[in-house]
């Protein structure tokens, strides 16, 4: 997310607060190919965040020697124990009831994509775009260059990556737990054969629709909400700039700037919302995929029966 200075969006881009979300190219091939741009830099800052985040969090949470007693139990950090909380509550409350018995061996991958967002989604929060171009070459403003910069989970191709992961996971999780055979019967649904010719098809489509979506509402919330914020801050900027009278454009840019400070928190709590809505539903659809959930599909059959 890009808070330019409020005389700089006045003056340049107030009727245009879609600009404030795009990318920047950084480096490009003689063809005009982007080789490196703003969000890609972000992209591999929140990857080294998470790790760095991450590995150093499991140093404070691991089980310390015996000689400490009942205190190596004990998280080593209050940033760390917060850290091992949202894990603990999203493998036993969220991903175990869904999962069963398969937890432990997807949980890394789900804890990874949670992560690898939420960090992408904070770090499109932080105004780096404007501090490159108050602190960085003149050329790089000029050309509307940046090395980092953006929030990279705005941009459909990076969530159309992490959706086709979270798919590949999906399905060949499922062929492996079902085999080939209970893969393809899973696309009829249980129904009955003279309902396949509809049935499996739908089935194959609900396939493709699944990854698409996780990459739309992602993408779409995450470009939302900046996009107002750039508005309201273009707001400010025109209160300052004398496009209006004192008397008007102060109270323009008090509300907007109040506005602003309250729809930013709102973004900080969506950051983390679309985080754990992406894991949440690959969770959910890596489910579908189980003996575990035709066993509950069976049971809860058997129990209609039963009632009838």
């Amino acid at each position: 997310m890009s808070f330019a200075p409020l005389l700089i969006l006045a003056e340049e881009q107030k009727m245009d607060p879609v600009a404030h979300v795009v990318n920047h190219p950084f480096l490009k091939s003689d063809s005009g190919l982007w080789l490196w741009s703003a969000q890609t830099g972000s992209l591999v800052l929140s990857a080294i965040l998470t790790v760095i985040v991450l590995y150093w969090a499991a140093g404070k949470i691991a089980t310390g020697p015996a000689s400490e007693g009942t205190n190596r139990y004990v998280t080593r950090n209050p940033f760390a124990h917060a850290i091992e909380v949202i894990c603990n509550y999203l493998r036993d409350t969220i991903a175990r009831p869904l999962l069963g018995e398969r937890t432990d061996r997807f949980i890394p991958f789900l804890w990874s994509v949670f992560f690898f967002i939420l960090f992408n989604n904070i770090l499109g929060l932080v105004p780096i775009l404007d501090l490159i171009a108050l602190v960085g070459p003149e050329s790089w403003h000029h050309n509307h260059m940046a090395p980092v910069g953006g929030t990279a989970t705005q941009n459909l191709f990076v969530t159309g990556a992490l959706a086709l992961t979270s798919a590949l996971v999906i399905n060949i999780s499922g062929m492996r737990e079902l085999g080939i055979g209970g893969y393809v019967k899973h696309l009829t649904a249980g129904t009955p054969a003279y309902l396949w010719p509809l049935m499996v098809p739908i089935e194959l489509l609900s396939t493709f629709i699944k990854p698409v979506a996780l990459a739309l509402r992602l993408f779409a919330n995450m470009t939302a909400g900046h996009i107002l914020m750039a508005v309201l801050f273009g707001f400010a900027g025109m209160g300052l700039s004398g496009a209006m009278s004192y008397a008007v454009g102060a109270p323009v840019t008090l509300i907007s700037c109040i506005a602003n400070v309250l729809i930013y928190f709102l973004e900080l709590f969506v950051a983390f919302l679309q985080a754990f809505v992406f894991m949440f539903l690959t969770t959910v659809f890596i489910s579908q995929l189980s003996h575990h959930h035709d066993h509950e599909h069976d049971d809860a059959h058997g129990h209609e029966h039963a009632h009838a």
